[in-house]
Formats: C-alpha cells, structure tokens, sequence
C-alpha cells in the first residue's frame, strides 16, 4: 500500500517547486496588465469582434490545471517513494504463553491452557520457515522454555510441555523474552540481526516481580513490538483451597504494553477468537513495509494535468463561430 505523504529520494531536487509562486505572480501581473491595456479600447463592441469571447473562470482553469502538472513534474523529479507491504524473509518471534493456575479456568473449553497451546501450535505451523521462534512460560518465576529456532518440531514440543505453576510475573516474562531474543542465531553471510517480535498471551495481572512497564520501555528501546492477546472471559473463575476466585483477563495492562511498544492488543475469550487473535497478529508480524518508487504515478499524473491544460490552450486560441 502507498502512502499519500511519500518520502523522496531525492529531496534536494524539490526546489523546483520554488518556480510555482513565481509563475503565480507572473500570471496576475499580466492579468492586472491586460486589463489596463483593455481600457484603451472605447469601442467594446468592436473589441469583442476582435477578440471573441470567453469565459474568464476557463482560462483560471485551464492556467491552474498547467501549474498543477509542474508541481507533479516536481515532485516526480524527486523520485518520490511509497511504502509497499512485503513478506519478511527473517524474524525472531519469542511467544509468551501464560502457564499460572488461573490458566486451568474451564471457561474456554477443554481448559484455557490445553486451548492456549493448540491455538499457540497452529500460529507456530503458519508463520514462515525462515522465522526463528523461541517459547517463554509465564509464572511468577519466568523461563525460556526453548530458544530461538527454526526446528517447528522442537517449538511445538516445547509448548506442549507447558505446565501450570504458580504466580504471573509479566514483567520478568517481558525480561526473558528479551533475552530469548539475543539467543537468536546471526544471519548468514553476515546478514543484519532479523528483526524481533514479543507475542503475550496471558489472562490475568501481573501478581509478582517489577511493574511491566519498565521492561516494557526497554522492549520499545530495542525496537521490539509487544503483540498482547487478553485471553479469558470475564466471568472466568478457578477453585484454590476450597475458594472460587475470579480469574478476568487484565485487558488494560495489556493494551497499555501493546501501545507502548507500537504492537497490537487484541481479546480472546473463546477458541474461535484465540485463532483469529493469533491469525490478525501474524497477517501483521509476518510483513513489513518496504520503500519503493512511486515516480511513474506522479509522472502520469502530470500528464493527465497536462493533457487538460493544453485541451485548454486550444479552446482558448479557437475562433469558434458565432
């Protein structure tokens, strides 16, 4: 997709617009004259045989359709360039899959994990080979449970193993997942570090551990997006030591991280919802925007402008009959 407000790849050469106000002012100088010069004709009659007639709001026309194809001539010359979405050859994606007890709440069918880590395989089956993915469990006590790779075999039997434990520590989560990140393997033959995407899933707040702000900043540092999916219903609940406890996703906490690092935040309180959720992140996370060239659309553009100034200039110099 283009953007409307091109950047250019050449910006120096814009000064060519600097040509439009002169060309402005030239023309309501020989406006100005051309009127003085019409009053030393007394006899209009014989002036309007002479000169025919014409519509002055056509001529303003006609002048501003000329003016409008030298300012896209301009910006053609600078080799204007829009942004066009293309698949990512290289990633690092580090998924956060929260295991705390809330996790074993039965509002999302058979449980939220066991739908957690279906959904979490499907999304690992779809994103490019190329993608390098690492997988951090989300207790109190955050761990890598495999590092950045490409072996789906591996990644998928990692999320299988997750077990329920204690605590949600999301800033230590975020923490680790940054770690997972600088365990990624380089690019070959040198190739730049392959940018790097943090996907949380969690469905509770943060019970343990730093504020996840803090962490947060960091991840935005780094340039490092933070995709949140707030996983859960409201009306959620686990039974611990005989008590029924209300286990609602924290939507705000999540959106705010999401927010804070340029990624996304969506809801998910059913399975349907948790595979769309997954699937909008990776339509997203899976492309990136590239420069390209947009000089021929400017280019015709200004011919189009062209093409209706000189229509003009002919209607202008025609003697049409009376």
């Amino acid at each position: 997709m283009w953007s409307w407000i091109p950047e250019f790849d050449n910006p120096e050469r814009l000064w060519t617009l600097a040509l439009l106000p002169v060309l402005i002012i030239a023309y309501l100088i020989l406006l100005r004259l051309k009127g003085r010069v019409a009053l030393r004709f007394t006899n209009t009659g014989m002036l309007g045989r002479v000169v025919g007639t014409q519509k002055r709001w056509t001529r303003h026309v006609f002048v501003a359709m000329s003016l409008c194809s030298l300012v896209a001539l301009g910006l053609a010359y600078a080799n204007p360039l829009g942004t066009e979405k293309m698949p990512r050859e290289r990633a690092t994606i580090v998924m956060v899959v929260d295991v705390s007890r809330s996790m074993s709440a039965e509002d999302v069918s058979p449980n939220r994990l066991d739908a957690a880590k279906q959904a979490a395989v499907e999304f690992v089956q779809e994103l490019p080979d190329s993608f390098n993915v690492a997988v951090v469990a989300m207790s109190g006590r955050p761990t890598v449970a495999i590092p950045p790779t490409t072996d789906r075999g591996a990644t998928e039997r990692a999320i299988g193993a997750l077990e329920l434990e204690d605590g949600t520590a999301i800033g230590d989560a975020i923490t680790s997942a940054l770690k997972a990140v600088e365990m990624a393997p380089p690019g070959e033959d040198g190739a730049d570090d392959a940018p790097a995407m943090i996907v949380m899933l969690s469905d509770g707040t943060n019970t343990e551990g730093p504020e996840p702000q803090e962490p947060a900043a960091q991840a935005k540092a780094q340039e490092i997006p933070i995709f949140t999916i707030a996983y859960g219903t409201q009306n959620g609940f686990v039974d611990i030591d005989g008590q029924r406890e209300n286990v609602a996703p924290d939507t705000a906490t999540l959106k705010e991280l999401a927010e804070l690092t340029d990624g996304r935040a969506v809801d998910a309180d059913n399975r349907a919802a948790l595979a769309n959720a997954y699937r909008d992140i990776g339509s997203v996370i899976g492309y990136e925007d590239v420069a390209k060239p947009i000089t021929a659309t400017y280019a015709f553009v200004a011919l189009g402008f062209a093409v209706v100034a000189a229509l003009g200039a002919v209607f202008m110099a025609a003697r049409w009959p009376r």
